[in-house]
């Protein structure tokens, strides 16, 4: 499994977190991999064989070839089909809104093909990045159809990007009340611009950035035992540490790192 990251662009800074790459070997029998939230919304191409998807419901659907996958509020599973080949563009929490005429909310753990979103310039761009011979020239193609985009669209509103900042940056251990206080906003205000911005919650952004905190403890082993890595990650106790991180992933803390939680692994603390 070959995972690569790369920086966007000095003026795509504000809105894209990085682009990403991952290619691997189709498998005799593929294992379901757990994607958990992180609080960003993602571009993703199949230059490779389409993915599976794993519903709660049980259902499998077939993921489209390109798509954008809105907030995801639980945890997911998916599999591959055959080859893997996917280059994608990963969004900061509010960089995906300027981008697109829909609400973010509407998005929210779906998978929705990019020609239902971009119309015919999203299926060009997808048949272009199809026919790339390699990442570099995909990613090129991904950041100019995001720029040229930019273009036309609007720009993120301060006070939500201040408030994803104040989040990050305290690692999701401030209250909304506080968070409104510092930004001097009523909380109710906010709330409204962060759900069309984000498409969740100040509360709920924290509650992942948090999470993430929690697994990145976890993946770097700095923790002597699960009441420590709570209090650092910044839950009440350790009771509290494990309900959020069950909620989220679906299993518990020590059983995070097994073999079919490879992806997730992968895309832990990500620039």
């Amino acid at each position: 499994m070959d995972y690569q990251v790369f920086d966007p662009c000095a003026s795509l800074h504000p809105f894209v977190k990085c682009f990403w790459t991952l290619e691997a070997e189709a498998t005799p029998s593929p294992v379901r991999q757990r994607v958990v939230p992180d609080g960003c919304m993602e571009m993703i191409f199949n230059y490779g064989d389409r993915f599976y998807q794993y519903p709660e419901d049980g259902l499998c659907i077939l993921q489209p070839q390109s798509f954008i996958f809105g907030q995801i509020t639980s945890f997911l599973e998916i599999a591959p089909s055959g080859v893997t080949g996917l280059v994608a563009a990963r969004f900061l929490p509010e960089g995906l809104a300027p981008f697109i005429d829909c609400s973010v909310a509407s998005l929210e753990n779906k998978a929705v093909a990019i020609q239902d979103i971009f119309g015919k310039e999203g299926e060009e761009l997808e048949q272009a990045i199809l026919h790339s011979s390699s990442n570099r020239e995909r990613i090129d193609l991904i950041e100019g159809f995001l720029l040229a985009k930019l273009e036309s669209q609007g720009t993120i509103d301060n006070i939500t990007r201040a408030c994803v900042e104040t989040i990050l940056k305290t690692q999701g251990q401030l209250g909304v009340t506080e968070l409104a206080d510092r930004l001097n906003i009523h909380r109710r205000n906010l709330e409204r611009k962060f759900e069309t911005a984000v498409g969740m919650s100040p509360k709920q952004l924290s509650r992942v950035v948090r999470l993430q905190s929690a697994l990145k403890l976890l993946e770097q082993q700095k923790y002597s035992n699960l009441t420590s890595l709570a209090y650092e990650s910044g839950y009440y106790d350790q009771a509290h540490f494990i309900r959020d991180f069950k909620e989220f992933t679906g299993i518990s803390p020590k059983s995070f790192f097994a073999d079919n939680l490879r992806l997730s692994a992968l895309f832990i603390g990500t620039e």
